[in-house]
């Protein structure tokens, strides 16, 4: 029987995790604080009382929640390197770029930068109905919504403030894409440029912008 050289199964390193769950639970943490500010609006002054007081119990966490991560960054000297190789893309700040390390996990596993679009849910595909052929292309609705939430600001801050992006984006309008179509297309470039950067261990640079696909 002929073996199969499949490569060695490595687990995801200790700090990624750890900061994967700070993450999200920061992200919990977020959408529950949205929810008690929403109640405030029809609460009476005793739920009220109680709501605000766990908001600024919430509000406590945050800090505590983003302290945390910041220690992490700092303790491990690499995480803090692949962040500040991942801030140098325009768009990218210190948060997006803490999501992507944490969602994407070792790089290593991935062969391209396609298999990672795929991976995040950035791939398009097209969608049909009746007997039509033809039908619109949309983002995929599997893959990593994390990744995808992550990425959708930094995109749009893309179209107006990055030359180059905005270039692609007046190129895709012209052709007819819709604003939700370039935004996808933005961020599968943004996934093409992090893949490329972490690979190489080099910051961003103009001209590899222009080189990604």
């Amino acid at each position: 029987m002929q073996q199969l050289n499949l490569p060695a199964w490595k687990p995801t390193p200790f700090e990624v995790k750890e900061l994967q769950a700070l993450l999200r639970r920061l992200e919990s943490l977020t959408q529950m604080y949205q929810q008690e500010e929403n109640r405030l609006e029809t609460a009476t002054e005793t739920v009220a009382q109680l709501t605000r007081s766990h908001l600024e119990y919430i509000k406590k966490q945050q800090a505590e929640i983003k302290k945390m991560i910041s220690d992490r960054f700092d303790q491990h000297p690499h995480l803090k390197q692949q962040r500040e190789l991942l801030t140098s893309i325009p768009g990218i700040g210190e948060q997006t770029a803490a999501v992507l390390l944490a969602e994407v996990g070792r790089i290593e596993d991935y062969k391209n930068a396609r298999q990672l679009a795929a991976y995040a849910g950035l791939t398009p595909c097209e969608r049909s109905s009746g007997t039509s052929l033809h039908g619109k292309t949309r983002l995929s609705c599997t893959g990593n919504v994390r990744l995808r939430k992550a990425l959708y600001m930094p995109a749009v801050v893309a179209m107006r403030c990055n030359p180059f992006l905005k270039a692609m984006t007046e190129r895709l309008l012209d052709r007819g894409k819709v604003k939700m179509q370039v935004i996808g297309a933005l961020m599968r470039k943004l996934v093409h440029l992090a893949f490329g950067i972490l690979k190489s261990q080099k910051p961003n640079a103009p001209t590899y912008l222009l080189a990604t696909p």
